[in-house]
C-alpha cells in the first residue's frame, strides 16, 4: 500500500529520470535536466527527494565478477530446522562479503543466496559455514555455468501505468 500512496507523488518526470539513472548512474545533471525539460536544481532536487524516500538506495558501479577474481556464481538452498533460527541466519549471511544475497523463501528451502566466490575451494569453505550456523539443516548449492542475463533494471513504465490508473479508481 505504500508503494502506491508513494507512487501517488513520483510522477512521469520522476520515472524519466530514475529511467536515466539506472541505465547510467553517472549521468550529468545537466545532461538528464535536458532530457527532461527542467533545470538542473529542480532535477537535483527530485534526485534528493527519491534518495530521502529510499527509492534510489544508493550508487555503485557494477563489476564484472570473473575480471575481480569472483569465478564461481552458485546458488545455494538452505533449510532451517526451526522458525527461531530465521532471523539469526539472515543476519550471520550480511557479514559474509560472497553473499550477494540472501532471500527468505517459500517452498522446500528456508532461504535461497546468490553467492560469488573465487574458486571451488572458497565455495567449499563457504558451505561450511553456511552449514555450521546454528538452526541449518540442509543445502543444495548450483552453480552457475553461465548467464544470458543479470540486471538489476527496473521496468518503470508499468509502475507509472498502475498509479495513473489506481487513481481513476
Amino acid at each position: 500500500m505504500f508503494f502506491l500512496r508513494f507512487l501517488a507523488v513520483i510522477d512521469q518526470i520522476d520515472l524519466k529520470i530514475l529511467s536515466i539513472l539506472q541505465n547510467s548512474g553517472r549521468s550529468r545533471l545537466a545532461d538528464i535536466a535536458d532530457e527532461v525539460e527542467l533545470s538542473a536544481p529542480a532535477v537535483l532536487e527530485r534526485v534528493k527527494k527519491l534518495e530521502m524516500n529510499g527509492v534510489i538506495k544508493g550508487y555503485q558501479a557494477l563489476l564484472d565478477g570473473k575480471k575481480v577474481g569472483k569465478d564461481i556464481t552458485a546458488f545455494i538452498g538452505v533449510s532451517i530446522g526451526n522458525q527461531r533460527d530465521i532471523d539469526k541466519f539472515a543476519t550471520q549471511m550480511l557479514r559474509n562479503p560472497d553473499v550477494l544475497e540472501c532471500h527468505h523463501i517459500t517452498g522446500d528451502e528456508s532461504f535461497i543466496l546468490k553467492v560469488k566466490s573465487a574458486n571451488t575451494t572458497s565455495l567449499e569453505k563457504l558451505l561450511g559455514e553456511i552449514r555450521s550456523v546454528e538452526g541449518v539443516t540442509r543445502t543444495v548449492t548450483r552453480v552457475v555455468l553461465s548467464t544470458a542475463k543479470e540486471s538489476q533494471i527496473f521496468d518503470l513504465s508499468q509502475g507509472l501505468t498502475e498509479s495513473q490508473n489506481s487513481k481513476r479508481k
